[in-house]
């Protein structure tokens, strides 16, 4: 019975070209050495002394960099190709980095984080179109949930090895490992990956028969709104979850790395079978994303329940799971929307929805907690995963009406 399973579970990796498995080698190995992010509200806050206000204004900064640098790499990816982008953004947000841990000064930190994640998340919507030029059509889904598998192995190891550097050298170790990994990864994928190229000529050719341009798509936008909301809560992991663990609970920065890599454990036991099931269902997408937004949603009211630290735990499968139903159906859908040529727009577009939640996330949640509290900002979360989730249904009816389409 498990040899059954087991062999089930390795048959949802097969069919991947070997482009695909060096990309998602790569991504581990940089989200592995991405430790800075999920400590970063309490670095601010407890080693540099910054009020939550001040928190929230450098995760601004943070989330502003990254949406022009999401736009920026979408934007260029389609003017001179991914591979180029992918590559100077890696290896150059690896020495901003590497060089951040010597800023300590409030504006200086605004503008470090700013300038580092225009750099960045260049990266993001390159590697989204590089999945569409280097996977098989039929196995676009799959590609995208095995880098996010890859990101969140990545993630399961980081977290929980973070907390041992922070406890052992301090948190400037985070810096240089960060910073390392980037120029390691982006190293090996050069070295590995060869650059490959669409026929212009049969891009040129679908352009001109879907010329409508993408801020015009009225469902591609109300789908943005769904995916922004279902960020804006889940980054609520990053910036104000782990500032919770330690006040209401007392918990150390390795017991919260161990339940961030719970989460990372979740995704690589059980998304991509999940994905493999609703694809052979033939379940659509939108449905997915929905039940995804409402147990999101659940996470955040279990939260209401503050006076046992287990629920910590319970809370934290629940969002893992609405994050294996959203996030890999909501990277092909928005991918599935866009004309040949036009990817690297869309999927621009797309990763700056991210952004704006990291901008709201941090800043509405450091706000709402410190006017009235963490117990409002479980609740105000919450609500918005109930609104994402009726957005779903909305678009539903509206793709009905539409002419068929690759959904």
């Amino acid at each position: 019975m498990l040899k059954t399973a087991f062999y089930r579970y390795i048959n949802n990796f097969k069919g991947f070209t070997r482009e695909i498995w060096i990309l998602a080698i790569i991504t581990f190995i940089n989200r592995a050495g991405t430790m800075v992010l999920p400590f970063l509200s309490k670095y601010l806050k407890e080693n540099l002394h910054f009020s939550y206000s001040q928190v929230g204004w450098i995760m601004v900064s943070f989330g502003f960099g990254s949406m022009l640098g999401s736009w920026l790499g979408g934007k260029l990816s389609d003017k001179i190709g991914f591979y180029k982008i992918m590559i100077f953004s890696l290896f150059t947000s690896g020495i901003g980095f590497l060089l951040l841990q010597f800023v300590t000064s409030f504006v200086g930190l605004c503008i470090g984080m700013f300038s580092i994640m225009v750099i960045a998340d260049m990266f993001r919507p390159a590697m989204f179109v590089s999945l569409g030029a280097y996977a098989k059509p039929e196995n676009r889904t799959r590609a995208l949930t095995l880098v996010r598998i890859a990101v969140n192995l990545g993630f399961a190891a980081g977290p929980a090895l973070g907390g041992l550097i922070i406890m052992s050298i301090g948190y400037r170790g985070l810096f240089w490992v960060d910073g390392l990994t980037c120029i390691l990864a982006i190293g090996l994928f050069a070295l590995l990956v060869k650059e490959k190229k669409k026929p212009i000529s049969e891009t040129a050719k679908i352009d001109e028969s879907k010329r409508i341009s993408v801020f015009k798509d009225k469902i591609f936008w109300v789908f943005l709104f769904v995916s922004f909301v279902t960020a804006m809560i889940f980054f609520q992991l990053f910036t104000t979850l782990p500032l919770y663990h330690h006040e209401r609970f007392g918990l150390t920065e390795f017991e919260t790395g161990l339940l961030m890599t719970l989460n990372g454990l979740l995704i690589f036991a059980l998304e991509m079978p999940v994905v493999s099931y609703f694809e052979r269902k033939k379940v659509h997408k939108l449905k997915i994303i929905l039940w995804g937004t409402l147990l999101m949603s659940i996470s955040f009211y279990l939260l209401l329940i503050n006076i046992w630290a287990g629920i910590l735990v319970i809370s934290m499968i629940f969002v893992s799971i609405g994050e294996i139903f959203s996030f890999p159906f909501s990277n092909a859908f928005a991918l599935s929307r866009a004309p040949a040529g036009h990817e690297g727009r869309y999927m621009a577009i797309y990763t700056m929805s991210f952004s704006t939640a990291h901008i709201v996330s941090s800043k509405l949640g450091m706000e709402i907690i410190g006017h009235f509290g963490y117990q409002w900002n479980w609740f105000v979360m919450g609500g918005f995963g109930v609104l994402a989730a009726f957005s779903c249904i909305w678009i539903q009816k509206q793709l009905k009406l539409e002419t068929p389409t690759i959904q």
